[in-house]
């Protein structure tokens, strides 16, 4: 599954005062990659690598390899995806720098 057919899977409402959710939902789908995002245990605890590079159009088609050996949801992943990706602890300048910088689709192009 995609991270894409995972937004698409989970009640949209219950994300409705998630402004990461709502763009990753929004993004158009670029097929010019063909990462995977990893969801494992680590430390006891579940961790998402692998999706920090590329458009927010980009991230939205990679595939997610969750460890056989995790038994969560797919709302338990989801969440873990968008914490992951979230910018929690920066105050909102650094916040607005951040999603600036995720929608550049030209300096994304570079950066591949």
């Amino acid at each position: 599954m995609t991270l894409r057919e995972l937004l698409l899977s989970v009640d949209a409402e219950a994300y409705a005062d998630s402004q990461l959710f709502q763009k990753l939902l929004n993004a158009k789908p670029e097929y010019g990659s063909n990462r995977t995002a990893e969801v494992k245990l680590a430390d006891g605890k579940m961790s998402v690598t692998n999706v920090h590079v590329g458009s927010l159009g980009d991230i939205v088609t990679y595939r997610i390899d969750v460890d056989p050996e995790l038994k969560v949801s797919k709302t338990q992943i989801l969440d873990a995806i968008l914490t992951e990706l979230s910018s929690g602890g920066f105050d909102e300048a650094e916040q607005t720098d951040f999603w600036i910088e995720m929608t550049n689709l030209q300096k994304a192009k570079i950066i591949r």
